[in-house]
């Protein structure tokens, strides 16, 4: 890691310790420690094992759109590796935009083509940005009633995460289905946007944005052949988000918490997601504490408790990830092994 990096990843982590201190600091400490010792840890545990899963079925959607008969075998900390690398660079970069080029590295370090490494990243992003807005409809269709009763004082955040989610897919299926006009399209909207760079800064812009364009196409005229594939890291996908969105739930069973409907909890979680990523601070910092809150106070009706609850379900899904990201970076994978 860089020494920006570091200097964000240290920035983040006070910044998230800064709004836990925030949260607590009106909170009874005794209180907040009697809740504590009160853990059902069998549930915290099977919360870190659901997040550590979902890592691993990401890791496995990565290989099912990567490999192809002519390639060498895979090893499993190559694929592993990659999602935990995103997951750092996720949290420490504004609206998550340093996982693409991390992974895209990692890949790289693996010997793996940086174009066909970069398409089928892109590749997976789409399927991963339409799966998150078909569970979204799903949740809305299934649970509109729970929906309207808990988030109508959020509902303005969640129609926008919708939207910039709805907007990111169509520009992409817009490659992959319009390619000519979409690449007039972008040049025309970039080039007033850069006017105010030099020539030279603003013709690689362009270049490199046209680059992106021809290797998400080119993959994607691949992957479109290849129907099952496609479909089968779709439905690794959902898997993943599940298994995401079951950790708060079983957060909530291990502070003992059990009058809960499992379905309103995923739709909460859902609805965090949505959320979260209008948030351009790192990791949706901020927006994920406050929307958690909101939502799930319902259902914790002490103070210590909400807090304590935020503070295990964001260390899990996002210190947690970061910590191994590192361990990610930093352990690059035998080559020489696998080749054998």
């Amino acid at each position: 890691m860089s020494r920006k990096n570091i200097f964000a990843l240290l920035v983040m982590l006070g910044l998230g310790a800064g709004i836990f201190w925030w949260e607590a600091k009106d909170i009874n400490f005794e209180s907040l420690v009697n809740i504590f010792k009160g853990l059902n840890f069998f549930w915290l545990v099977i919360a870190f094992v659901s997040m550590l899963l979902s890592y691993a079925v990401e890791a496995w959607v990565l290989h099912t759109l990567l490999k192809k008969k002519e390639d060498r075998k895979f090893g499993w900390w190559e694929m592993y590796r990659i999602p935990l690398i995103q997951a750092l660079f996720n949290a420490i970069t504004p609206f998550s935009s340093g996982g693409q080029p991390a992974q895209l590295v990692g890949l790289m370090q693996s010997k793996i083509d940086g174009g066909r490494a970069s398409s089928v990243l892109l590749m997976k992003f789409v399927i991963y940005q339409g799966m998150v807005l078909i569970n979204f409809v799903v949740a809305m269709l299934v649970s509109f009633q729970s929906v309207a009763r808990h988030f109508g004082g959020l509902a303005l955040l969640i129609l926008f995460g919708l939207v910039i989610h709805v907007v990111t897919i169509s520009f992409l299926l817009m490659i992959m289905y319009y390619y000519n006009f979409t690449k007039r399209m972008v040049q025309v909207v970039l080039k007033p946007v850069l006017f105010f760079l030099k020539d030279e800064k603003r013709d690689k812009i362009l270049e490199s944005a046209d680059r992106s364009i021809d290797s998400f196409y080119n993959e994607s005229l691949v992957l479109k052949k290849e129907r099952k594939k496609v479909i089968k890291a779709a439905v690794l996908t959902v898997l993943q988000l599940f298994l995401y969105y079951f950790v708060v739930y079983f957060v909530l069973l291990a502070l003992n918490v059990h009058h809960i409907n499992l379905l309103d909890v995923i739709v909460m979680q859902i609805m965090i997601v949505m959320i979260t990523s209008i948030f351009p601070v790192p990791g949706g910092t901020g927006g994920a504490e406050v929307s958690f809150k909101a939502l799930f106070a319902g259902f914790i009706p002490s103070a210590s408790g909400l807090i304590l609850a935020m503070f295990l379900w964001r260390f899990i899904t996002y210190f947690f990830g970061m910590f191994l990201g590192m361990i990610g970076v930093s352990k690059k994978p035998n080559l020489n092994k696998n080749k054998a």
